[in-house]
């Protein structure tokens, strides 16, 4: 075999034979025969890169990397040295994806790729598995400390607003640490383990790592189980909902409730959202959930219409996951036509942190649920950031000052002075105002003095199953709510 030039300089592979013609007449020399093998080699070459390369980020893919920690893993078995593999995943990734487009998500898992390989050594290996998950064998290194080093680097380097399509975005990362062989000899467990330490970082935060300990296991074993018993109840139609009652202070009559989903669970009864709405988050089910609560919601208030209550408001509470899902607003749309439910009836309830996700998207979404005559209410005012531009741009009506103020009413001035400034700030922006939580007498009566429009609250109802309900309304003409 060699390599030629051509007459366009470009370099040639060739394979031939050369037969020696030395004493023939006329020849005198030797003959070459030769086959050009360029386009050849580019093909083989091209399906190797196919085969362990990921097309996007050009990093190993899942079957080399496995093919380099097995290695890792026998020399470190031979030879006592250590070594570590982390396990990295994105945060917030799908919601990147699903608002800014599969291709900004892909320049972000490029940008991401080369940040890795700037982080590690030449020695040291990165591979993508695929989505937002990302690998790194740390080949040798001298004990878990050290390993935890590389991953602050990691962490430092990666958590910083990166530009996509005319949005500025921030990233962070979690990262799930093994030890190699410490805790494992096993290529397969020990990526299993690398898993698990990730999850882990995610359930403290996010943003930050966990070395892996033999406890993740049992609780791994756990989760799963949790998660079969929760998809088998969302088969099942195990799920109902709660209504607890929302009082109007000027009047004394209730003019809506909040619905609070709950899980009849075989062994341990009604068990509340608070319980499994994590998990229910983590694997996605919290759509498929959403969608029950508000369908049911719609049904419950055409019921009381028919009970003769027809001006109660209904209220369900959404996520940012659920929120920022594509799909959400074609549900709602597909809920509200299906049931039938006249759209003013319904209040959504939204988390303060969804005033943190793209300013333009979530006013797109907000403008589209305002459009459909749906009530809007951001939920737990006060508890974190809140942009007051936000407030004045946005299409929301109700703000709902979040329950750890009003519990310290009225002991602790810092949250009296805080349910005030919210009072007035919300009558200066034309926005109503609900206090939750309200479980004394002393607070409701701060809040009346403070101008607060509507409460809610163990004072009044615990939530209550649908004939309970019907039954607290109707006494509420018997007697006073508030005496």
């Amino acid at each position: 075999r060699a390599r030629i030039r051509d007459a366009d300089g470009r370099w040639r592979d060739m394979e031939g034979t050369y037969t020696a013609m030395l004493s023939v007449p006329g020849v005198n020399g030797v003959v070459l025969s030769l086959r050009d093998l360029t386009q050849l080699k580019a093909a083989q070459s091209e399906l190797h890169r196919l085969a362990f390369y990921d097309p996007l980020t050009g990093l190993a893919n899942r079957q080399l990397f496995k093919d380099r920690l097995t290695h890792v893993v026998h020399r470190a078995r031979r030879s006592g040295e250590s070594a570590a593999l982390m396990f990295l995943d994105l945060d917030g990734f799908k919601r990147i994806n699903d608002t800014l487009g599969h291709d900004a998500g892909d320049d972000l898992l490029c940008q991401v790729a080369q940040w890795l390989e700037g982080c590690v050594r030449e020695e040291d290996s990165v591979a993508r598995l695929g989505g937002d998950e990302f690998v790194v064998l740390l080949s040798r290194i001298s004990n878990s400390e050290a390993a935890g080093k590389v991953a602050d680097t990691i962490l430092r380097r990666l958590c910083q607003r990166i530009r996509l399509n005319d949005h500025e975005v921030g990233i962070t990362v979690s990262i799930g640490i093994t030890m190699i062989p410490h805790d494992s000899e096993d290529a397969g467990t020990l990526m299993k383990y690398a898993d698990l330490a990730m999850y882990r970082a995610k359930e403290l935060g996010r943003n930050t790592y966990q070395f892996f300990t033999p406890a993740m296991n049992i609780k791994a074993a756990r989760r799963l189980l949790q998660q079969e018993e929760l998809a088998t109840a969302l088969e099942g139609d195990r799920f109902v909902l709660h209504y607890q009652p929302k009082i109007d202070l000027a009047n004394q009559r209730v003019i809506g409730v909040e619905a609070f989903l709950r899980w009849h669970h075989p062994e341990k009864g009604l068990v509340s959202a608070q319980q499994f709405i994590t998990l229910a988050e983590e694997t996605g089910l919290i759509i498929r959930l959403g969608e029950l609560a508000l369908r049911q919601a719609c049904i419950q208030v055409q019921a009381l219409e028919r009970a003769g209550f027809e001006h109660l408001k209904m209220a369900v509470n959404f996520s940012v996951r659920q929120l920022t899902d594509s799909g959400f607003l074609d549900m709602v749309r597909r809920v509200i036509t299906e049931t039938g439910v006249t759209p003013d009836r319904l209040e959504m309830e939204l988390p303060a942190e969804l005033l943190n996700e793209d300013p333009r998207l979530l006013r797109e979404l907000l403008v589209s649920l305002n459009d459909l005559g749906v009530c809007l209410i951001l939920d737990d005012f006060g508890a974190g950031s809140c942009s007051l531009v936000a407030l004045q741009q946005l299409p929301l009506d109700v703000i709902k000052i979040d329950h750890r103020f009003i519990r310290d009413i009225p002991y602790n001035v810092s949250a009296t002075d805080v349910a005030s400034a919210v009072i007035a700030l919300a009558k200066k922006l034309h926005l109503t105002v609900v206090a939750e939580g309200v479980e004394t007498m002393q607070q409701l009566t701060f809040l009346k003095s403070a101008g607060c429009a509507q409460c809610q609250g163990n004072l009044f109802s615990y939530p209550l199953d649908e004939d309970a309900l019907i039954g607290f309304l109707i006494r509420q003409y018997e007697k006073p709510l508030i005496s």
